[in-house]
């Protein structure tokens, strides 16, 4: 098998996302999940990169993670200023 299958990655971040402590703050709460997501959705994309073979798939999977890692930089950012660490939410 050529690394993980998506589905098995999916699975994965969802586990992360189900036994992520909440805060009971929304903000930042929203700000830790969906960083996760977004750490899931550049794993999937960099296996569409690896194994995929359509040109305009792949296409979209460099965007993805580019613009993914963009959001993910503004979330730590804010989770920072919240007293929160990217640590903590990859747990």
């Amino acid at each position: 098998m050529k690394g993980m299958d998506m589905k098995g990655m999916m699975k994965d971040n969802n586990d992360k996302m189900s036994s992520m402590k909440m805060t009971g703050n929304t903000d930042v709460d929203f700000a830790m999940m969906m960083r996760i997501h977004h750490v899931g959705a550049i794993d999937m994309a960099q296996a569409e990169l690896r194994d995929g073979k359509d040109p305009q798939m792949k296409k979209m999977a460099k965007a993805i993670i580019a613009a993914q890692k963009k959001e993910i930089a503004q979330f730590d950012k804010f989770l920072a200023k919240n007293g929160q660490s990217a640590e903590k939410v990859t747990q």
